[in-house]
């Protein structure tokens, strides 16, 4: 004969699933007691009680005085001691301003200044070799002297080399014409230049300055003083 089922019958895996629940609907257990009195406070967690501290949280920034760019300060990652310093350009190389020259000795060198600064120019290779010497000789603490010194080298290289390729050039085509018509303005500039430096006047030759400051830096003087 079949059993018949009732409602406490899910479970048809364990035949006495419904004994089991008659038998306890039967026995006599104590009823659920109404809990009298006031109610109190169960122990706040830690993240109740950070959320109470308005301290503990990044304060809100204002948008209208602080740039839409900068990044919001983390709350876990502490600020930096202190911030890199914003680029500066490299300082401008020394270019003397319009003075004229006078006949106090330089030292390291014991010619006067005029003539110091005027001797870098001199055409015909003097003006290279009165280069390298002031160069050599003069200590930094003449800037006007190694200025021109230095320039006057670079200009004679230029020059020394401009005037080689024109040399190649007039082999090959049998035609000196270029090469003297370059000697010839070359020496009339490094004269003109000579003039503009003995009367005080601002001489700077801007395509190579350059070379001539690397020449001033890389070229130490004899007397570092």
């Amino acid at each position: 004969m079949e059993q018949k089922k009732s409602k406490y019958d899910t479970n048809p895996l364990d035949p006495d699933f419904v004994k089991n629940v008659e038998r306890g609907s039967d026995s006599d257990g104590p009823e659920t007691q109404e809990v009298k009195g006031a109610t109190r406070e169960i122990g706040s967690s830690p993240n109740e009680n950070a959320r109470r501290n308005i301290y503990s949280e990044a304060p809100t920034r204002r948008y209208d005085t602080v740039s839409p760019d900068a990044p919001y300060p983390s709350i876990f990652v502490p600020p930096t001691p202190s911030q890199p310093a914003p680029y500066q350009p490299p300082p401008a190389p020394f270019t003397p301003a319009g003075q004229r020259p006078t006949h106090r000795s330089v030292a390291g060198l014991g010619l006067p200044e005029k003539w110091a600064m005027v001797l870098p120019y001199a055409p015909f290779y003097f003006g290279l070799v009165a280069s390298l010497l002031e160069l050599f000789l003069v200590p930094r603490k003449e800037p006007r002297v190694r200025f021109h010194a230095a320039q006057g080298l670079a200009l004679h290289l230029v020059i020394l080399v401009a005037q080689t390729l024109f040399g190649v050039i007039g082999t090959l085509t049998d035609n000196s014409f270029g090469g003297t018509i370059f000697g010839l303005a070359a020496t009339i500039f490094l004269i003109v230049s000579m003039v503009r430096v003995a009367k005080g006047r601002p001489h700077y030759i801007a395509p190579i300055a350059e070379p001539a400051q690397w020449l001033n830096e890389h070229i130490a003087p004899r007397n570092k003083s």
